[in-house]
């Protein structure tokens, strides 16, 4: 369509996103940088399944970690876990397979949170459900201030490179991963302006270019598309 804002979006959104999106003139192409697979040995299942056993503090970063430990919970037989998240997103998967009460806190980025764990001030050890490029802030955090890790790496994370061959006007971003996938082989348009679901992956752009950067007002992939739609549409 002639005088479309063409938006590139680097993991898959709802239908109905895009529709929207679609209505304001703005096309949204949907292209994944990045996979994700859960790790499946009879370590971590045997890790994952004396975690359920036990009353614990958890934490997960990713809705990826939530599923893949979701698939060993027993149906009648819920874990005594008190759950921190970063995001609402994966905080509202946790609370569907973990139920509301499990949920301790959240935040919208992993230095939040452990601040958030460290002033409940209830947490000696935490078990720590991530995958295999997960970021240090969270860990290096909570053991400067003497809360023990468990970490369980529950999926990983596999770059998946693509060629770009024309520029966008707007560039959505919901990870680090993604950002280091995207630029492993792509540069940004002088004029693009990127979007980044959170400030850590905000940081991760910043290493890659000097353009714009707006951040999703709050966590979850449909605010930072309608983000994106308000800025183009404003």
């Amino acid at each position: 369509m002639e005088n479309s804002i063409h938006i590139l979006c680097t993991r898959h959104l709802d239908a109905q996103l895009v529709e929207s999106a679609a209505a304001k003139n703005i096309l949204i192409e949907e292209i994944s940088f990045i996979a994700t697979e859960p790790v499946k040995t009879v370590e971590v299942q045997q890790e994952i399944e004396y975690a359920l056993s036990l009353s614990a503090t958890v934490v997960f970063t990713s809705m990826n970690a939530v599923e893949a430990v979701a698939t060993f919970l027993l149906e009648d037989d819920m874990p005594d876990w008190r759950i921190y998240c970063i995001g609402n997103t994966t905080r509202q998967l946790a609370k569907k397979y973990f139920g509301d009460h499990s949920i301790a806190g959240f935040a919208e980025d992993a230095v939040a949170l452990a601040e958030l764990i460290v002033e409940e001030g209830d947490a000696e050890e935490v078990v720590f459900f991530c995958g295999n490029k997960r970021r240090d802030e969270l860990p290096d955090f909570l053991r400067s201030n003497d809360i023990a890790i468990d970490e369980i790496t529950v999926y990983e994370t596999f770059e998946v490179n693509h060629k770009i061959s024309k520029d966008y006007h707007g560039i959505l971003f919901f990870s680090p991963s993604a950002v280091e996938s995207f630029f492993a082989n792509n540069k940004s348009g002088e004029r693009t302006i990127f979007f980044a679901i959170g400030k850590t992956t905000a940081s991760a752009i910043r290493k890659f270019t000097g353009n714009r950067i707006l951040l999703s007002d709050e966590p979850g992939k449909e605010n930072l598309v309608m983000k994106m739609m308000e800025y183009f549409s404003g």
